[in-house]
């Protein structure tokens, strides 16, 4: 068999049952536009996608790379803070894909998509772990079971069947029963991405799309705005 006849193209269909990509039409973004800091940016920006309805706009691709080998890891999370010292997602830094990267490779990246507005926003840079003190606010705000999950879970490690991971949790609502205040686990908190890039894209027609890069610049938190070709 020739290997065109095995290609599997997954060209996007356009509307109408067109064979031609949709085309973005429901913006444009120019540099007079922009706010001079991208974590201001941002936050219109995501003002922007809750007045749209867009589907849980606080979803992002977190990516982190294992080193030396170099290989790549990426999976959805949930950001839950942001100020201008980073953006903030939450989880498991003891077992997980993630931990194991982030130890060998401070190094990671964000990308948000909101198809709704047709906008997406990349963001690079190194991490650091918050402390337990900075993570238990957040933690106190999930329901009870996720907060006895985090406990019970080695996120990312092999179970032979659903059962064990059941009995892990109800061996730790056994510990922590009739405890309605529980500590946040040493193992598990935020993660801050502290951006050096950030990247607001807008979608435009004929896939000329309209990118401006945030650069920070030197020790003094100043940021280089450059409009990037599509």
């Amino acid at each position: 068999m020739s290997s065109t006849a095995s290609k599997h193209i997954f060209a996007p269909g356009g509307a109408n049952g067109s064979s031609q990509a949709e085309q973005y039409t429901k913006g444009s973004l120019e540099i007079s536009q922009l706010d001079s800091s991208p974590f201001k940016q941002f936050d219109m920006w995501f003002k922007h996608a809750q007045e749209a309805n867009v589907y849980q706009p606080e979803t992002v691709t977190l990516s982190t790379a294992e080193l030396p080998s170099g290989r790549v890891s990426a999976r959805m999370v949930y950001l839950k803070e942001m100020d201008d010292r980073g953006f903030v997602i939450y989880s498991n830094w003891g077992t997980s894909r993630k931990a194991k990267d982030v130890s060998s490779n401070q190094q990671a990246a964000l990308t948000f998509w909101w198809h709704e507005l047709e906008r997406q926003v990349r963001v690079e840079g190194p991490c650091e772990r918050l402390t337990s003190e900075e993570s238990q606010p957040y933690y106190d705000t999930r329901i009870r079971g996720s907060r006895l999950g985090a406990w019970a879970s080695q996120q990312s490690q092999v179970l032979q069947d659903r059962s064990e991971l059941e009995n892990q949790v109800k061996d730790v609502e056994k510990r922590f029963e009739n405890q309605e205040s529980i500590p946040v686990p040493e193992f598990w908190g935020g993660l801050r991405v502290k951006p050096e890039m950030v990247e607001f894209w807008q979608g435009r027609p004929s896939r000329l799309h309209d990118r401006f890069k945030y650069t920070l610049v030197g020790d003094g938190g100043e940021w280089k705005i450059e409009r990037l070709s599509p």
